[in-house]
């Protein structure tokens, strides 16, 4: 497999992430493009990848998570101190794949290229 694909589990309450939107962008010098929006299964993964090989390039990118809105619709927190989590990556090899998973919790994050 090749392209850009993410998941998302939330480490707080044990399960993944379902219905969380994920936007994401290509980002050429001071140019953002969206290329999709998704949200997440009942699984926290995205059905299918975000991009594939054959649409991306070499160049940056970012996935902004709506973790705050997520909190709100699934959590019952009514202010979340995060809001939008933002993960901006690097493509330099377009066969590869970029598995970018974010683990939550209601005051933290972590993400890693996974495979």
């Amino acid at each position: 497999m090749s392209g850009i694909s993410s998941h998302v589990l939330d480490t707080a309450r044990g399960v993944p992430a379902e219905g969380m939107q994920i936007d994401l962008y290509r980002i050429e010098g001071d140019n953002w493009a969206k290329l999709r929006t998704v949200v997440t299964n009942s699984d926290g993964r995205v059905d299918g990848a975000l991009l594939g090989s054959a649409e991306m390039a070499v160049g940056h990118y970012e996935l902004v998570f709506h973790f705050g809105k997520y909190l709100r619709d699934s959590a019952g927190v009514a202010a979340p101190f995060l809001d939008l989590v933002p993960i901006r990556f690097g493509v330099v090899d377009v066969a590869a794949h970029y598995h970018v998973p974010l683990l939550i919790s209601p005051f933290g994050y972590t993400t890693y290229r996974g495979s």
